[in-house]
């Protein structure tokens, strides 16, 4: 699975979790439901800008973190 679908998934699931549903999300963010719901079933690929709209109502933003050496 790729760094984005995971990402999606997370999303996903925190939204879920959090009993948001995407008509909600969308009316948080702005972006709309449909946009939502291409983005949440992988035929859409969000940029940076679409996804900190999608995490910040949810209580998250996307950080940059050095890999360590494994």
């Amino acid at each position: 699975m790729s760094e984005q679908e995971d990402m999606i998934k997370t999303i996903i699931k925190i939204r879920e979790e959090k009993g948001i549903s995407q008509r909600q999300l969308a009316a948080l963010t702005g972006i709309k439901q449909p946009a939502i719901a291409r983005l949440e079933s992988g035929r859409s690929v969000p940029n940076i800008t679409t996804m900190n709209k999608l995490l910040a109502p949810l209580g998250y933003t996307l950080t940059i973190s050095q890999l360590l050496d494994e």
